[in-house]
């Protein structure tokens, strides 16, 4: 299914990590476990935010995504299911045939 993953990094646990090399570490490590169709990375509210879109295979992959995250960055992690415009479209396709 293809997701995207938000990750809000807290200011101070982020400003350590990039210090000490860990947050470097956690996004190439992240990027090439998850192969993201598309990666984007910008401030929200303040805070270091990440946007990684990628297929998630099975919901087992959450833990070993989320916990670097949490446990190295302090960081605010949240899983969404997405769609591109052709599953949209295929979406809505279903949908109409209903009403």
């Amino acid at each position: 299914m293809r997701t995207m993953l938000k990750v809000t990094m807290e200011v101070t646990a982020a400003n350590k990590a990039i210090k000490s090399g860990t947050l470097p570490r956690i996004m190439q490590a992240t990027m090439e476990a998850l192969k993201p169709e598309a990666a984007y990375f910008t401030t929200e509210e303040g805070k270091r935010t990440a946007f990684i879109f990628f297929d998630m295979k099975d919901t087992s992959q959450i833990p070993p995504i989320a916990e670097p995250f949490f446990m190295e960055l302090n960081a605010d992690v949240q899983f969404t299911p997405v769609m591109n415009g052709e599953d949209l479209k295929k979406g809505l396709e279903i949908a109409s045939k209903k009403f």
